[in-house]
Formats: structure tokens, C-alpha cells, sequence
């Protein structure tokens, strides 16, 4: 294990952060700067389709336009397409198809690398961030954090999810107006802060909670010009790094006094769980593999970005089309009502729904590590591959009128025997690397619903499409709602 790195100073935390700036600069050098170093030109020839526009362009219409882009391209190529990426033009294969999908996550995964080809994110999270892992670094991380996240843990949290969530909406005034995005992400920050930290209070998790925002609501220029390092010399990117530092210093003193508490062993938050390791002979873990101080930040801001916004994001897209239908706002009322596992199940479908109809993020992609087939294409290694969530989550086949907002869709009982394969709903990736925190999520969600709507009456107020922020997809007018107290 690697040095603890308790009582940082400014200059120390500054020039961690830094490095972690540099996790995609294109430099050639080896060592942590630069960590993924030059990347060799991966050839073009045998690549599906896609469109000749400079790569500059492509990328900024990915990050801009992907939910007109996805389809626009799947109309126009067919079932697989290519586009090339900043920086190095380099290729970017989508499949549209449930087999291929399928056959993606059936990978081996040491060719498939899903911690590279999700590398832009290194930079916030961290080179040990179970998402930028592979191979044995992956299946390590994914045992020490897994335990959270097991159906024991969560029925822990159901109790912690419905406090937080009835204190949000006992806050609510009746007939207020508001943006149910804003009341969401400061919900599910505070679960997650306090599933991972197990406190809701004290000075530093207040300072910490508007750095985290600050992160989540960079913009995705911020993420295309961490490749370039000169950017970093402007402002945008300065203050991002500046915040970063912040957050880095609250986060690192925060592991230090965890560390030195006397009733760690006592303590089930996600923090305290991940110092027992290595410690604790039920882990089965040596104590020389426990984790560093940087292994634990790296993971720590994993949980708290991904735990936070994505769940959020659906939940104001849940309300909002709840507030668009009265008789299904009434038919979830009466789940929400009968506080029981029909009304649970109903409840968890909408949840799906919103993920379907309003995808947070656009594709899971892999890195290929050797030539490999996939889809019936000769594939070069070096390639990106994956699924479009966007145009799966629209198949007509799977979800007949896929433009209507049907959460019975999701119940096999009201849906002819009949629901979405993981191969085709696919808002949480799949396979060996599908997100530990999907039945977090789905149980978060689906407590924060049945609190809000035994209270209120929701009604939508004006219309909403998806914008990007960083790499999620949120309600660019905030999801706006009015609710009024049931009577």
C-alpha cells in the first residue's frame, strides 16, 4: 500500500490534481503525467460508415447534438456507424442492434476495456476510479466496493433514503413552482454524502457539497479540452482545477480523520467500510492490499458524481412526465398509497421509463485492446465500440410507440408476460462492468416517488428537451413543476 497522505498541504493536493489533469494529454512521456501516452493512429479501413467531417466537428457534435445525432446517423448508416474523435481522430464504432449489444457485454474483458474507453473522465475521477480500471485493478476494486451496494446494505439505506427525502419535500410550499431538477440533485446529494460519508453534518461536508456541484456542472468543453494542455492555462479550465483542489483538500482530510476515529469498526457507511479492508479478516482481503488515501478519493468521488446527478436526472424527468398525465399521476399516487411491493414495483417502473425515454448518458463503450470481431466488423485494436443507449432505448420492437411515456412497459403482469431485455435497456451498461449502484439507484428512486407523491399533486409547467452537462444528459429547462398538498 502506498503512503497515507494525511495533512496535506495546499501545494501537495495542488500538484495531485494536476497530474490527474494530465491523465489524457497527448504527450508521448511515460510515467503518471500523460499517463495513457501517445496513442498510435488506429487504421480506418473495414469501419463501418460514418460521416467525413473534420474530427473537431464530430466530437463537438457528440457532445452537443448526440440526442439528434445518434438517431440522425442510425437512419442514415444503418445498425453500426463510426465517428472519429479529438483527439487523433480516432474511431468511435456505434451498434444499434440487441445482438451486438449483447455481444459487447459478453466480451472477454481483457480485450474489451471499459476503464479506457471511459478515460475522459479521468481527470475528476482519478486513474484508481473503479470506472477507469481494468483487468485485475477492476476486479479488485469492484470486490472492496461491492459490499456497499448488496441487498443487505440496501434495505440499510431505504430507511436513510426515505428520511432525507421527506425532509426535501416537507420543505415544499403548496402551489410552488419550482425546477425539479434543482430540488433532486440537492436531494440525492445528500443521500449519497451521506451513504458514503455517514454524516449529514458538520463544517466540511458543507464546504464540500457546492464543490461537488461545481463539478457536475462543468461544461463539456471543459472534458474536450482536457486533451489539450495549453487549455488549461485560460480561466474555464483554471477554476476547474482550482475546484478540484478544493474538494481534493476536504475529501483527503476527511479519509485522515476516518482514519483516526475510535469507532471505525462500528461505522456501516461506505468510507468506514472501505479503511475496514484489510483490517477486517471477513473482507478477505490481506492488510497489505488495503487502500492508499489517493485509491480512496479516487472512489469516493466515483460514488459521489455517479451516485448523485444520474439518479437525480431521472427523477426530475419522472416528475415532469408524471405532471403531464393526471390519471397517471393518480394511478402512482395509489402506489405510493398502498406503501407495499405492488405499489414498490409500480413505482420502479416509472423510474425505468424516465430512464428509457430521457437517457442520461448516450452509449457504454469499450476500448479494444487486439483486432476482434464485434457485430460482424474486422475490428482494429484501438478502436472505441459500444451500444447506443440513445437509439436502443427507441426500438420499436422492444417498445412499441416508443415516444409514449408507458412505465407498464417494465411489468411483465400488465405487458403481455413481456419486459425490456438487459441487452436492450441498457441505462446502467451491462455485463461484468454493469454500475454496482444500479439497484442503489432504482431503490433511492423509487423511495424519493412514493415520499413526494403521498404529499403532493405534481403538475408540469411548459415543455423540456435534454441538454448535456459534462457527460450526462439533464432537463435543459430544469424539468419545471408545480405541486399542490393533497387534500
Amino acid at each position: 500500500m502506498t503512503a497515507e497522505l494525511t495533512d496535506l498541504d495546499a501545494e501537495t493536493t495542488r500538484e495531485l490534481a494536476r497530474r490527474r489533469f494530465q491523465y489524457l494529454a497527448p504527450t508521448g512521456r511515460s510515467g503518471r503525467g500523460g499517463r495513457r501516452g501517445r496513442r498510435a493512429k488506429v487504421p480506418t479501413a473495414g469501419l463501418p460508415p460514418g460521416p467525413r467531417w473534420p474530427a473537431l466537428l464530430q466530437t463537438l457534435a457528440l457532445i452537443r447534438f448526440r440526442h439528434q445525432l445518434h438517431p440522425w446517423l442510425h437512419r442514415r448508416y444503418g445498425d453500426a456507424f463510426t465517428l472519429r474523435l479529438v483527439p487523433g481522430a480516432a474511431p468511435l464504432v456505434l451498434f444499434t442492434s440487441p445482438e451486438v449489444t449483447k455481444e459487447i457485454f459478453a466480451g472477454d474483458p481483457e480485450v474489451f476495456h471499459a476503464g479506457k474507453g471511459n478515460a475522459i473522465l479521468g481527470p475528476l475521477l482519478g486513474e484508481h476510479s473503479l470506472l477507469l480500471q481494468d483487468s485485475l485493478e477492476h476486479h479488485r476494486a469492484r470486490k472492496l466496493l461491492m459490499p456497499a451496494f448488496l441487498g443487505h446494505a440496501l434495505r440499510g439505506y431505504r430507511d436513510l433514503v426515505a428520511e432525507v427525502a421527506a425532509a426535501e419535500a416537507d420543505g415544499w410550499g403548496d402551489g410552488e413552482t419550482f425546477r425539479a431538477l434543482d430540488r433532486m440533485n440537492a436531494l440525492t446529494l445528500e443521500v449519497i454524502l451521506r451513504v458514503v460519508f455517514g454524516v449529514g453534518e458538520g463544517e466540511r461536508l458543507r464546504e464540500l457539497r457546492p464543490r461537488v456541484n461545481r463539478t457536475v456542472e462543468i461544461s463539456p468543453l471543459v472534458l474536450l479540452g482536457w486533451a489539450y494542455p495549453r487549455l488549461q492555462r485560460f480561466r474555464l479550465w483554471r477554476e476547474t482545477l482550482d475546484n478540484q483542489v478544493e474538494m481534493d483538500r476536504l475529501l483527503y482530510a476527511e479519509i485522515a480523520e476516518r482514519r483516526a476515529a475510535g469507532d471505525l469498526g462500528e461505522r456501516n457507511d461506505v468510507l468506514s467500510r472501505l479503511l475496514r479492508v484489510g483490517a477486517d479478516p471477513d473482507t478477505g482481503v490481506d492488510a497489505a492490499d488495503g487502500l492508499s488515501d489517493t485509491e480512496l478519493r479516487d472512489q469516493l468521488v466515483t460514488l459521489v458524481l455517479a451516485g448523485h446527478e444520474t439518479t437525480a436526472s431521472a427523477l426530475s424527468w419522472a416528475l415532469y412526465e408524471l405532471g403531464r398525465d393526471p390519471d397517471l399521476l393518480a394511478r402512482s399516487q395509489r402506489a405510493a398509497d398502498a406503501r407495499d411491493a405492488e405499489g414498490d414495483a409500480w413505482l420502479e417502473a416509472v423510474l425505468k421509463e424516465s430512464m428509457r425515454l430521457h437517457p442520461i448518458i448516450p452509449m457504454v463503450v469499450r476500448m479494444l485492446q487486439r483486432p476482434t470481431t464485434v457485430g460482424g466488423y474486422h475490428l482494429p485494436a484501438g478502436a472505441t465500440v459500444g451500444p447506443s443507449i440513445i437509439v436502443s432505448h427507441q426500438d420499436p420492437e422492444e417498445f412499441p410507440e416508443p415516444g409514449e411515456f408507458r412505465p407498464e412497459r417494465f411489468l411483465a403482469d400488465l405487458n403481455g408476460g413481456h419486459v425490456p431485455p438487459l441487452n436492450v435497456w441498457i441505462p446502467f451498461g451491462g455485463g461484468v462492468r454493469r454500475c454496482i449502484g444500479a439497484g442503489f439507484s432504482l431503490m433511492e428512486g423509487t423511495v424519493v416517488l412514493g415520499e413526494v407523491l403521498r404529499r403532493f399533486d405534481v403538475a408540469t409547467v411548459g415543455g423540456d428537451v435534454p441538454k448535456v452537462r459534462n457527460i450526462t444528459s439533464v432537463p435543459r429547462r430544469g424539468a419545471r413543476i408545480r405541486v399542490t398538498r393533497r387534500r
